[in-house]
């Protein structure tokens, strides 16, 4: 006779944290069953391998994964260098996805999530129902699996923030589809390179990624006379609209504000304050004017670059009970001490099941999906998350309990909810519009520093 405990758990996503809970599952001797939407592990990282992470190679691979790794003779690149994210994918997260062979699925797309027979108004019986799981396949089929419980760690990659400062795209932004990207471009790729060279490009945010794209337009500028930036801040400059700085205790982190920084200072790039994006319009010439709240209208730009951050895409788990804080849609118990406010990357409170959990139990968001809005989230936070969580599902709850984390202090990650020039009156406090969030701590590397962003998380099906 079959029982709930004899049912696999399914992990959605194939990314970093993803295939960690795995990894883990199989070291308590749980069978678990990945569902990757993507083609390959890591699809979402692979749609940023341009981009170098800015955490070492020491952190950002799991114990228990590397425990899984090992007897195929894997070993860890040095721990002291930065991966990008190509080499993270084919050097770590490829030959993981590998070691879990069948138990991971791929082209496998969540499209449902429920308790068995019990819709998310049903309580009878509710919690002793096994989870079921749809997904459709490459050829369009449709699938179902019965599960002990659901580990979602599908990241963010799929759902940007628009444009648009009241968070819904700005007027004409979907019609302007055609000179407007959502990441931060591969300039070292001709064919994307020959899109901004010699052309007036508008960034739109105040994240890493914006960092990272600033810095290689720079670069782009140095070579190709008429390459220029305009960056557009929803807020005022202070003195830690750059981050850390050299203050960070991750460098490379630090560095790449200063490279954006330089950016400006020297002249590739003019800084917009204090303005929200409410339309954009094109010229008679089809380049896009950029239209504020205020009224401000921008001298014409070719291509636009908005990254203002990322959002959990929770339309599958429609029938799950979730209790989602209502400004970050992060669990309510994680909410408070990720709150972009009050946080940094490195100030958060290692957390694991208790705060993950939802009223209905056993289904567990977890990676960068786990921070909803809040862009302030690093790998081996998820790596922690899923170590707790697992423990949690085999019923080892002093291990589940147990805070096995420590983080580096961040001066780049925060300061969500500021609005405009609140910011000035900030001292030495965050400095990252939650809308204009680097969403996942990470963007490219510009050439004069080594290794932008680490962008856990954001992911197609998966984490990055």
């Amino acid at each position: 006779m079959t029982t709930t405990a004899d049912l696999p758990v399914v992990v959605i996503g194939a990314g970093p944290t993803g295939l960690a809970a795995a990894a883990h599952l199989v070291e308590r001797g749980i069978e678990p069953l990945v569902l990757e939407a993507g083609p390959a592990a890591a699809s979402s990282v692979r749609d940023w391998s341009h981009v170098r992470l800015f955490s070492t190679w020491g952190e950002v691979t799991d114990p228990a994964a590397e425990k899984l790794l090992a007897p195929a003779g894997w070993t860890r690149p040095d721990a002291t260098t930065y991966p990008s994210g190509g080499d993270w994918a084919a050097r770590y997260l490829q030959p993981l996805a590998d070691a879990l062979g069948d138990r991971v699925r791929y082209t496998a797309t969540v499209t449902g999530v429920s308790r068995a027979g019990r819709d998310r108004i049903v309580d009878a019986d509710r919690e002793t129902q096994p989870f079921v799981v749809h997904f459709t396949t490459a050829d369009g089929g449709e699938e179902r699996v019965v599960a002990r419980a659901v580990i979602d760690a599908s990241g963010t990659w799929t759902t940007p923030g628009p444009a648009g400062a009241g968070g819904l795209p700005a007027l004409g932004e979907k019609a302007a589809a055609d000179r407007i990207t959502y990441r931060v471009p591969d300039l070292k790729d001709p064919a994307v390179r020959d899109r901004y060279a010699g052309r007036r490009t508008a960034v739109i945010g105040s994240g890493a990624s914006a960092f990272t794209a600033l810095a290689t337009l720079a670069g782009v500028a140095k070579a190709e006379p008429g390459t220029h930036a305009v960056w557009i801040l929803r807020r005022g400059i202070s003195g830690a609209t750059f981050g850390g700085g050299t203050a960070d205790q991750l460098p490379a982190r630090g560095a790449l504000g200063l490279a954006a920084k330089a950016a400006v200072d020297n002249g590739h790039a003019d800084a917009v304050t204090g303005f929200r994006t409410e339309a954009i319009e094109r010229d008679e010439d089809g380049r896009l004017i950029l239209v504020g709240e205020d009224g401000r209208r921008l001298d014409p730009v070719d291509e636009v670059i908005v990254l203002t951050g990322f959002r959990p895409d929770l339309s599958f788990l429609s029938e799950i009970r979730l209790g989602l804080d209502e400004r970050l849609q992060a669990p309510t118990e994680l909410a408070p001490l990720i709150d972009p406010n009050q946080h940094s990357c490195g100030t958060v409170y290692p957390h694991g099941h208790s705060e993950l959990s939802h009223p209905d139990p056993g289904i567990y968001l977890v990676g960068m999906k786990s921070y909803g809005r809040a862009p302030t989230f690093l790998a081996m936070t998820g790596y922690e998350q899923v170590r707790s969580v697992t423990a949690a599902i085999a019923g080892d709850l002093e291990s589940a309990d147990r805070v096995e984390l420590t983080l580096p202090e961040t001066g780049v990650c925060g300061g969500a909810g500021l609005f405009d020039g609140q910011a000035a009156d900030q001292a030495a406090g965050p400095a990252t519009d939650q809308a204009d969030g680097g969403g996942c701590c990470a963007a490219p590397v510009p050439a004069a520093v080594s290794s932008p962003l680490d962008l856990d998380g954001c992911a197609v099906a998966g984490e990055v």
